[in-house]
């Protein structure tokens, strides 16, 4: 966008020589107005905006001095001003300086000069909006780490204080995912691909929410999934639009999937809790509701309230049958899988499979594999497992009868079992540090490394998270950052080029990484490190 200037002077020879003596459009500016004298400016200033005044002192009715004075102590406008005058007067000079003058050039004007001066006031004006940029990413990241400690459940006072004055918090409250919900699509996207289909959702739904825009959160980092948003959301933001609160969802939902033309869209909505401060009980059942989706009804919209229950009055579990699938499970034995798996479902066939009997005995059969993986080590991460076994089980296929899909589920987890018990990680973790450290800016994946190292790419999350204490995603993210830093100091490279040399396709996301990991924007780093 051009940069507005006006001119003022009452010869208006002038006012024509200053218009043609440079190129402004080229130098990215434009003339919104030529006055002629300073209370034509003045009335111009009431209801304009400019960037840059250029003024003669010398004029009748208000003189460029007081047309000066005027707009700093009236704080009509905080355009830089550059005064002009035939009189080379050192009170006039500092007169203008006293009232933050951006220079003071003689007449006759030279075209040196003045190109000087206006490439001074763009230069200045780059650095203020960039600083403003830098603030707004500075108050995010920070608005993001006190967030993450609440989700996390391990938000001290000064936390949920800053989370309550920074953020607009109502009463009630949900987290929910908005989710790109179609895993295999996903796979075969690149990294760049995702992430514009994800800001394409982030910004329909921004426009959506409008000032409580900021309750979006795209990079949560080490908690979301990359194919996920999460949204914090209050009771409020329904009422004033005169909605109900599943009016609102389904409102949302149709919003994110306008955004999104490629793939579905789905919301899942954690559990309502009466306050901001215990939000990340709602965030750890909108997890629950990602690994549980995949045994529910085919929906839009999720409530955790509504999926994650089962009424026994009306449903039968099939524990012995299901007792004797776990255990040829833990025992590895595929002959008794298979018989256990026959036994199973001709039980449920006698309560003639409903939806409801599915459900309660998958559910049940979870449990007990989570448990069984959890007894192997104690590291493993249920969420991941859950993710896991979402990943191979669908209940329709169990509801059409299919007991080889069954069959080949639990064969491959009594397999996931045997190498959880394994003592594999520590050269396949060596070889998983190499793997970063040469092709960190490319777009690894642990499902790739585990098809590459014959391992389960689950149970290579684990270990891998057993060892460093985070996840791959964060490691592999923290190493680039780390790159970047190592860049920032030793080369003149524009950040946008680090960025994409280190393996971020996306600036603002790498940005948000940086302020995270280092507290603060890339180029106030490298100023910093310089100045160091």
């Amino acid at each position: 966008m051009l940069m507005k200037v006006m001119l003022v002077d009452d010869e208006p020879f002038i006012l024509q020589g200053l218009s043609v003596i440079i190129d402004w459009e080229k130098e990215g500016y434009e003339i919104v107005k030529k006055a002629s004298d300073g209370q034509e400016a003045l009335d111009y200033l009431s209801e304009n905006e400019v960037d840059l005044i250029i003024t003669d002192i010398r004029m009748p009715q208000i003189n460029g001095l007081e047309l000066l004075e005027k707009v700093r102590n009236e704080n009509l406008s905080e355009a830089y001003i550059i005064i002009l005058s035939g009189y080379n007067d050192f009170k006039y000079a500092q007169a203008a300086i006293r009232y933050s003058c951006m220079d003071y050039i003689l007449k006759p004007v030279q075209k040196e000069q003045l190109l000087e001066n206006i490439r001074r006031v763009t230069k200045k004006r780059e650095n203020m909006i960039q600083e403003e940029i830098d603030s707004q990413r500075m108050q995010r990241g920070y608005l993001l780490q006190n967030m993450m400690a609440l989700l996390q459940g391990k938000a001290k006072e000064q936390n949920l204080s800053y989370i309550r004055e920074n953020f607009h918090c109502g009463s009630a409250a949900r987290y929910l995912h908005i989710c790109l919900n179609d895993l295999s699509a996903l796979e075969e996207m690149s990294d760049e691909e995702i992430s514009e289909l994800k800001d394409q959702v982030y910004e329909q739904v921004s426009c959506y929410l409008r000032e409580d825009a900021d309750h979006l959160f795209k990079d949560f980092f080490v908690y979301e999934e990359e194919y996920e948003i999460g949204f914090v959301y209050f009771d409020y933001m329904a009422k004033e639009r005169g909605l109900t609160e599943e009016e609102f969802m389904r409102a949302l939902h149709r919003t994110a999937q306008d955004g999104s033309e490629k793939l579905p869209v789905i919301l899942l909505v954690g559990k309502r809790v009466e306050d901001i401060s215990r939000i990340s009980r709602s965030y750890s059942s909108a997890c629950v509701l990602r690994s549980f989706k995949g045994f529910q009804d085919t929906k839009n919209i999720y409530y955790y309230e509504k999926e994650v229950q089962v009424n026994p009055s009306k449903t039968v579990l099939c524990k012995q049958s299901l007792d004797n699938l776990v255990m040829a499970v833990d025992q590895n034995d595929i002959i008794s899988i298979n018989k256990s798996v026959d036994d199973l479902f001709m039980e449920m066939d006698r309560l003639d499979r409903t939806r409801e009997t599915v459900t309660m005995n998958l559910n049940w059969l979870i449990f007990r594999l989570i448990n069984l993986a959890a007894e192997q080590d104690e590291s493993v991460n249920q969420d991941e497992v859950l993710s896991y076994i979402s990943e191979s089980v669908s209940k329709e296929e169990i509801l059409r009868g299919s007991r080889s899909h069954m069959r080949k589920f639990a064969s491959e987890f009594a397999e996931y079992l045997v190498q959880l018990r394994k003592n594999v990680s520590k050269g396949i973790l060596a070889e998983i540090e190499n793997e970063v450290k040469e092709h960190y800016a490319e777009n690894l994946t642990l499902r790739e490394l585990g098809q590459k190292y014959y391992l389960n790419s689950s149970y290579l999350g684990q270990i891998f998270r057993k060892r460093y204490g985070q996840s791959f995603k964060n490691y592999l993210n923290n190493y680039r950052i780390k790159e970047a830093a190592s860049q920032l100091i030793r080369t003149d490279k524009k950040v946008s080029q680090i960025a994409e040399d280190v393996g971020y396709r996306d600036l603002d996301y790498f940005i948000s990484r940086f302020i995270e990991q280092e507290g603060c924007t890339p180029s106030r780093y490298r100023k910093s490190a310089r100045e160091d």
